[in-house]
């Protein structure tokens, strides 16, 4: 156990402190262009309430994004079925309300991880391709969500009790950005004191040498994505009670803007590097993006097209760092 933490450490200390340099400053300065183009162009956008939208989107896709972080880390590419779980479980959310808030609540987390797990077990197990996986996963949840509502929206039941306050602002800040923060919190801790963290970076640095300690590759790999999985149903949940209705269509873009975030905070696809704290950066910015684009009048096709652009030249530049680092 010591021999694997000083290892991890080694690895944060050596590779990760360079690339989170070079992103804060990326970051930072994308995200001050982004606020006085905003400012200066955009009429609301620094309003009060368009401050409150853009942080409840970035609660959103932060949440999801906090899971693909995990799977990033662990080595296994990312998850292309994470917008149908949320979708999938802020469904089953409204229609559990019936047996009460906490029921319904544990329900949906319990449905997510094992969804999540359940693709982590065949992809660790047989080496299948997480890609390939995921896409078949997500088709599966997209029937079986059909299947069980008939192809109609899912609405909670009259008078639920207890489901407003997962809708509701403390302080003027959406409940959804205070969980964000705790699960934020609490990722960069499993992933940097726990022992299953830390067996997480040294899988994604290198599968081989992590088979060769006699690491759980399969239940590392299944845990990583019961992970993604609950943070994707934690996302429903809160995502359910905001708009009083369910349906496959509240996937939307969360899949690409979590992935998109992941790799603006410098989470890279091949593991062992990254970190859930800078996912969370990276959210800010892809949501701000977004808003602005969206004040602006463009269609879903432009925003997508300028969140890949800004993925991209940060891709480009992680490359580059990296490539100047190993001279």
């Amino acid at each position: 156990m010591t021999a694997i933490a000083l290892r991890v450490n080694q690895l944060l200390d050596r590779r990760s402190l360079p690339v989170a340099q070079l992103l804060l400053r990326v970051i930072t300065a994308a995200f001050a262009a982004i606020l006085v183009i905003g400012a200066l162009t955009t009429e609301g956008f620094l309003s009060v309430d368009n401050v409150k939208a853009i942080l409840g989107s970035t609660a959103f896709v932060g949440i999801i994004a906090v899971g693909i972080t995990v799977i990033m880390l662990s080595g296994n590419l990312f998850s292309l079925s994470l917008g149908t779980t949320t979708a999938v479980c802020a469904m089953l959310f409204l229609f559990a309300l019936q047996a009460g808030i906490v029921v319904a609540i544990v329900a949906t987390v319990a449905l997510g991880a094992v969804l999540g797990a359940a693709q982590g077990l065949l992809i660790g197990s047989i080496g299948a391709n997480a890609i390939i996986v995921t896409i078949g996963a997500g088709a599966l949840q997209e029937g079986g969500a059909v299947w069980a509502s008939g192809g109609s929206a899912v609405f909670p039941p009259k008078n639920a009790p207890g489901m407003s306050f997962l809708a509701d602002t403390i302080l003027g800040v959406p409940f959804a950005v205070y969980v964000l923060v705790v699960l934020a919190v609490a990722g960069e801790y499993l992933m940097r004191r726990t022992r299953f963290g830390r067996e997480i970076y040294l899988m994604g640095e290198n599968k081989r040498a992590a088979r060769a300690a006699a690491l759980p590759i399969v239940a590392l790999t299944a845990g990583a994505f019961a992970v993604a999985g609950a943070c994707a149903a934690i996302a429903g949940v809160l995502i359910g009670a905001f708009n009083q209705n369910a349906s496959l269509l509240v996937s939307g873009t969360f899949t690409y803007d979590a992935i998109a975030a992941a790799l603006v905070g410098g989470s890279v696809v091949t593991g062992g590097r990254g970190s859930i704290a800078r996912t969370v950066a990276g959210a800010v910015v892809i949501a701000t993006i977004s808003d602005l684009l969206l004040l602006r009048g463009y269609s879903t096709g432009v925003q997508i097209l300028v969140k890949g652009a800004v993925v991209l030249v940060v891709v480009v530049l992680l490359h580059i760092n990296q490539r100047e680092g190993e001279r």
